[in-house]
């Protein structure tokens, strides 16, 4: 279910508009009992409550989608499991009809699945969720309308844990930011509850903590405790995977795959979700890059705080668990020596055996088949699959001379050292075009990649005319409140300057309410509309550009505070990775907006000193362009790190412009934007607001 899906018709504009987050809606939410109900007809009844301004039946159904939706898995779990140990797969025999007796264990399994499903489920059919629903929910969204319900319900711890919930999924939500910091005032509590944790992550976040804290028996507790939940969810990833699969090339109907070939490619995509789950277990919630290592890493944090707390049998025991997965692993070679020696006369360390060896070695050996299976079909079949690039190493630092870690600490003289020599920047997961045409006749083409001396840029003038300019201006001026946009804070880069900020849909109610001109508001939509038509166009993207924030930001000088500045505006950055010029680096996770495509400003004012654009090198120190804004002026280019960029301090006046970014992945849609374009459609509906700004090409070029 698409957030921002149409339902309802233009009586609902009144309530659309005062929301900020506005969700699709769907049929009625039965009384329980029964098979358990759907979770995506129940989010959908959630929703229609919710726009229908029922608050406590959207939170009522809403909290019943997320409960049915863990029944769901709990059952199947359970059933899988069942029935895996009830039905052994049995193998193929020789000569003609040998399969039989391997395709019957399959179908007695199959039938013992339905069997114990059944009865709490009913019908397969009633529990396979649509796509976007399933994407809905791993994003976390319904708790996005949970807490908007729950603050008209006035019950703000609820609404603070639901908006924390949300926010840990997607940390690049600004206005969920600024919510929670809300929340914690209002409510009082300083901690919240992520209802979505997954207990194994929690403890070990919390027993590193310790560790670093050298609270060490407290580590020792939550570690243990991770590593048993590690293995466990391990068990319950494997057996999640043997649900429903998708093929994309194929329409059912047309479907005419041979046994084998169908049996491969359903098997193919089976396999490749077992195979990911070291990976899905390893990365926090919000985050794209697993923790490199991360199940060794429990044994090498409790070797060590074993050791801290004189229980050596135990630090060997861990360290020889570690060394399982990496026995040519020097420094723990050399600890576990040393915890030997320690125990040299008291117990024969033979004795003391790594933990779980038949598991972890049974882990390895699957891992590594899946790996070459997969390779396999990749090959021979045309499966398409890429094996994940596993990131750098990281774990406890050294600990001493005599218990170092399998990750050497950067400030160990005798590890490897950072090389500061430039490094080129990883190859694009798509060819970089420029020089599309610009679609409309005013637009005036200024400079491009080459003449800015760096890779995707263009500068263009005349993108909005001197009077659009003025009279965004004045929206401005009359809907923007400063820190909006920043969590709240009035000077987030510099406490020279005062920002302010207003996004889309902002303006869109203002107008609606009469408190700024509605053609005025709807020409905030529109211009940003036509700059992400001339990016997507340039720039020959074979794929549709979407917002993922739009944002009109104002940023004013403050008087009395410009004299000897040397700061900036807003220093180097990239916007879809995290940069680091000392090792000329830009590092593509969170909490970097990693979904980032392409950025574009369009200037809206010249009457200010200082506030030039600049790009850089990766050093964040040689400027390789820098740019005067202007009233119609856009600058835009590809959001990687190639293109490192910041803005000289504003030393008198105001600097406006629209800040736009976008993405070629559509999970990651700008959720004010889906809303926006609703309210217009409306708008249209009820001849409300008509644009009197044509944003469809008039000359095409």
């Amino acid at each position: 279910m698409a957030p921002g899906g149409r339902r309802g018709g233009a009586r609902l504009l009144p309530l659309l508009l005062p929301l900020l987050l506005l969700p699709a809606a769907g049929g009625g939410c039965a009384a329980e009992g029964g098979p358990l109900e759907p979770f995506d007809a129940l989010y959908a009844s959630g929703v229609e409550a919710y726009y229908g301004g029922d608050f406590a039946g959207a939170a009522r159904c809403l909290e019943r989608a997320l409960r049915s939706r863990r029944e769901l898995r709990a059952a199947r779990l359970r059933c899988r499991r069942l029935c895996r140990a009830q039905v052994r797969l049995e193998e193929p025999g020789p000569g003609t009809g040998g399969d039989l007796r391997f395709f019957g264990s399959v179908l007695r399994r199959a039938e013992c699945v339905r069997r114990c499903e059944e009865p709490r489920l009913g019908a397969v059919s009633r529990h396979r969720a649509a796509e976007e629903v399933r994407a809905d929910f791993q994003r976390r969204v319904p708790y996005s309308y949970l807490q908007r319900a729950y603050i008209q319900l006035n019950k703000l711890e609820e609404a603070a844990n639901a908006a924390h919930t949300f926010f840990m999924a997607n940390p690049e939500h600004m206005e969920i930011q600024q919510d929670l910091e809300n929340y914690k005032t209002m409510s009082g509590k300083a901690s919240l509850i992520d209802q979505e944790a997954r207990q194994h992550m929690e403890d070990y976040s919390a027993g590193v903590r310790h560790y670093d804290r050298e609270e060490y028996e407290l580590a020792i507790e939550l570690l243990e405790r991770a590593l048993q939940g590690y293995y466990s969810e391990d068990e319950d990833c494997q057996l999640m995977c043997e649900g429903p699969q998708r093929f994309e090339e194929h329409e059912h109907l047309d479907y005419k795959a041979g046994l084998y070939e169908a049996i491969a490619d359903h098997y193919m995509q089976v396999l490749a979700c077992k195979h990911d789950c070291v990976r899905e277990l390893a990365t926090r919630s919000g985050r794209i890059s697993p923790i490199e290592n991360f199940l060794p890493l429990h044994y090498d944090y409790l070797q060590f705080a074993y050791y801290r707390v004189g229980d050596y049998v135990k630090a060997l025991e861990c360290a020889k668990s570690y060394l399982l997965f990496h026995p040519d692993d020097e420094d723990v070679l050399e600890n576990a020596g040393y915890y030997e020696g320690l125990l040299e006369g008291t117990v024969d360390p033979a004795t003391i055996k790594p933990r779980k060896v038949r598991l972890t070695r049974a882990l390895l050996r699957r891992h590594k088949l899946e790996s070459h299976l997969l390779r396999v079909a990749a090959a021979g079949l045309g499966f398409a699959y890429t094996e994940p690039v596993r990131p750098a190493c990281a774990g406890p630092a050294a600990h001493s001379s005599r218990t170092s870690s399998p990750c050497p600490s950067p400030v160990n003289p005798d590890g490897p050292r950072l090389s500061l020599t430039k490094k080129p920047m990883p190859k694009p997961d798509r060819e970089l075009k420029e020089g599309g045409p610009l679609l409309y006749s005013d637009v005036k083409f200024v400079y491009n990649s080459q003449q800015l001396n760096g890779t995707q840029r263009v500068l263009l003038d005349n993108v909005i005319s001197e009077e659009q300019c003025r009279e965004l201006h004045r929206v401005a001026s009359g809907i923007m409140l400063a820190g909006d946009g920043y969590r709240g804070k009035t000077s987030p880069h510099t406490p020279n300057e005062r920002f302010e900020g207003a996004t889309v849909l902002k303006a869109l109610k203002y107008g609606y309410e009469g408190r700024v001109p509605l053609k005025s508001a709807r020409l905030f939509y529109d211009i940003s509309e036509k700059a992400r038509r001339i990016v997507q166009s340039y720039f020959q993207l074979n794929s549709t550009l979407y917002f993922s924030y739009t944002h009109l930001v104002c940023r004013t000088a403050l008087s009395g505070q410009q004299e000897r500045r040397n700061d900036l505006s807003h220093p180097i950055h990239a916007d879809n990775c995290l940069l680091d010029p000392e090792a000329n680096e830009c590092w593509k996770e969170p909490p970097a907006y990693t979904f980032r495509d392409y950025s574009a400003l369009l200037y809206m004012n010249a009457d200010f000193e200082g506030g030039e654009f600049i790009f850089t090198e990766m050093d964040a120190k040689t400027v390789t362009a820098s740019i005067k804004p202007k009233c119609g002026r856009m600058i835009s280019f590809s959001s990687g790190g190639e293109n490192p960029h910041g803005v000289k301090a504003v030393t008198k006046g105001q600097r406006c412009a629209v800040a736009l970014w976008f993405t070629l992945d559509p999970l990651y849609r700008e959720l004010e934007r889906i809303q926006a374009d609703e309210v217009i459609a409306m708008l249209d509906q009820e001849h409300l607001g008509p644009s009197e700004m044509n944003i469809n090409p008039k000359d095409e070029l």
